[in-house]
């Protein structure tokens, strides 16, 4: 299934949120990944998904937005939206920049990961380029957090993102089979180019993310050139196509 990331789309979505909705439906993505609702009510945002036969493939949710009485409202949006999938997008320097930081925090977010379960929500976590920066014993982040989550936690892997802090585009995919549900593809450098215009190897990172067990291929736009955001993420879409998604 082929989703865009809506931040993608940052600068128009709160002008005209449910007309976005309906370019994107336009462009032949299948679902869209939330980053924030821009005020919108998101039952009337869900009945525009509908209208148009866009499905959600999760969102972006602030690990704060899912402590004390706040995760029941978070869960409940997500049950309107008719997703399971919470992914954390970034997390405070504190809570990753040693060893230590990065393991009480894969503590807590498995804990949290099993409060959610019963009713069918699965966690996980977004890369930055921080989290691909070597710790102070040779592993980054990103692997710290996926050695010490359960399989069912969703490490959503960002092409883009990894190359740009010094990480491989495709290893991180094969190094955890499974744990890849949603990931990001992303062009580099962040110039302007839509997928498959710039140096990341999209034929190997979709190879690779069959091993990690990929349902959800996100488009994320960075930045734009020449294009408005909405061409640049139909002309991502087309070139999609021509990669065989």
């Amino acid at each position: 299934m082929i989703s865009v990331q809506l931040y993608s789309l940052r600068a128009d979505a709160p002008n005209d949120f449910h007309g976005i909705l309906r370019s994107v439906a336009g462009f032949g993505y299948d679902a869209v990944e939330f980053a924030g609702y821009h005020n919108y009510p998101v039952e009337d945002l869900r009945k525009t998904m509908d209208e148009v036969g866009l499905q959600c493939s999760g969102t972006h949710t602030g690990i704060h937005l899912l402590e004390g009485e706040g995760l029941s409202e978070q869960l409940r949006i997500h049950d309107v939206l008719g997703t399971k999938n919470i992914i954390i997008p970034w997390l405070p320097a504190e809570l990753h920049n040693t060893v230590e930081a990065t393991l009480k925090t894969a503590e807590r977010l498995s804990k949290l990961a099993a409060e959610i379960a019963p009713d069918g929500f699965r966690l996980g976590f977004h890369t930055h380029d921080c989290d691909m920066t070597p710790l102070e014993d040779g592993r980054s982040t990103w692997y710290v957090l996926a050695e010490n989550t359960p399989d069912s936690f969703i490490m959503q892997f960002d092409t883009a993102n990894a190359v740009h802090g010094g990480g491989d585009p495709v290893q991180p995919l094969l190094d955890f089979p499974g744990r890849g549900l949603a990931v990001h593809l992303k062009e580099y450098p962040f110039n302007g180019e839509c997928i498959g215009e710039g140096t990341i190897p999209f034929d190997r990172v979709i190879k690779a993310c069959r091993v990690a067990g990929t349902e959800y291929f996100v488009v994320e736009q960075e930045s734009y050139g020449d294009r408005s955001p909405l061409e640049s993420v139909r002309v991502c879409r087309e070139n999609l196509r021509k990669l065989g998604l």
